[in-house]
């Protein structure tokens, strides 16, 4: 059975290709070869050399493909904040000590444990106690 298919040209393939995925609402197109592609991510980034681009929309999606060319990944760059540990205020260990009725030692680490709100810190003390 194999043996009796005649081989299509690649272009009335593309083209039936084309036709049939039009059929199923999907509009492709080749865009052509890209000189590069970056893609950022939080960690790392990643260029594309020459790949080739292949635009399709689906609905009202549009989805563009990347296919092939010479991935190179570079780690980033960018430094991210180096968020310092919160330390909460004396008033406002006081305060959550007082209102929850405990000592400033479990207070403040409520504080820490709910970073300074110190509605939550009352509320976890007070569920503590019961």
């Amino acid at each position: 059975m194999l043996n009796s298919m005649k081989k299509l040209p690649a272009r009335q393939l593309r083209r039936m290709q084309a036709r049939m995925l039009e059929s199923l609402g999907l509009n492709l197109k080749e865009l052509g070869v890209a000189e590069e592609v970056v893609i950022r991510l939080q960690d790392k980034e990643l260029r594309i050399k020459n790949p080739s681009i292949m635009f399709m929309k689906i609905e009202n999606e549009n989805i563009y493909q990347v296919i092939g060319g010479e991935v190179e990944e570079i780690e980033s760059t960018i430094e991210k904040p180096v968020e310092e540990a919160y330390q909460p205020s004396q008033e406002d260990i006081m305060l959550v000590a007082v209102q929850a009725g405990v000592s400033e030692e479990e207070a403040k680490n409520a504080l820490v444990e709910t970073n300074g709100d110190l509605a939550k810190a009352i509320l976890l003390l007070k569920s503590r106690k019961t």
